[in-house]
């Protein structure tokens, strides 16, 4: 019977280790990864995505599912800010792993809605189906071993060359910031087409960081950049440029 037994537990104790060893098949893409492609249906029709959005920055909204308050409040302020992102040449996208006609009754009741006092607001950006869950995990957004969409809360900004530029992650309780989400657009924007880096607190118009060049070092800055009227430095390693307002 002792025997028996002992052979229950080490049986027990391998199991468990193997399963512990498993490799996970959950892997979060990384800043500079290709974005992970999907085709799916959504409330403007069929999406693949990245691709139908050519050369646009994309941003994707990712939902745990439809009809929750807090996500209710960021869709309303999304449809608000719609044509700011527009301005912006940016794309929305919103998944939700709710099923597509539960998307368009959410769409239809969020759209009569008087937020903050304001007029209703028209969802134009699609809504993408993901009830199987795919999207969520090619996005690494569902635990190992678990099928809860409780984490679906992934803010991804992809930029023109469909490559992961940035992430946010927001737990259910907390809503998304929609204008730090757009100040972000902005930064990474002024960044590449200016060849410059944004400071702490960067906002749009402010002063940027200018990127360290071979010429510059402890005991001398860029001559390139002395005569410039525009530019001053703090200190050595923090050397500023005027933006245009």
């Amino acid at each position: 019977m002792r025997r028996v037994f002992s052979i229950i537990v080490v049986s027990c104790f391998l199991v468990v280790q193997a399963w512990s060893q498993e490799p996970s098949d959950t892997k979060v893409p990384m800043i500079g990864d290709k974005a992970p492609s999907f085709t799916a249906e959504s409330t403007n029709g069929t999406i693949n995505f990245p691709t139908d959005f050519n050369r646009k920055w994309k941003v994707l909204f990712c939902h745990p599912a439809d009809f929750t308050p807090v996500c209710s409040s960021e869709l309303l302020e999304l449809g608000s800010m719609q044509s700011e992102f527009d301005k912006l040449g940016v794309q929305l996208v919103v998944l939700s792993t709710d099923r597509l006609d539960t998307h368009e009754q959410w769409v239809k009741s969020l759209e009569t809605i008087n937020y903050h006092g304001n007029d209703p607001v028209k969802i134009s950006f699609p809504l993408v189906e993901d009830r199987t869950h795919a999207i969520a995990r090619e996005y690494g957004m569902i635990q190992p071993n678990n099928n809860s969409s409780k984490d679906v809360r992934g803010v991804y900004f992809i930029g023109p060359d469909n490559t992961i530029r940035a992430m946010l992650f927001y737990p259910m309780q907390i809503g998304r910031n929609m204008d730090e989400i757009k100040r972000m657009l902005i930064a990474m924007q002024t960044a590449d087409s200016h060849k410059v880096l944004t400071p702490a607190d960067w906002q749009p118009g402010g002063d940027v960081l200018v990127p360290f060049s071979e010429n510059t070092s402890a005991t001398s800055s860029d001559p390139a950049l002395k005569n410039d009227p525009d530019v001053y430095q703090l200190t050595w390693y923090m050397t500023f440029r005027k933006m245009e307002k």
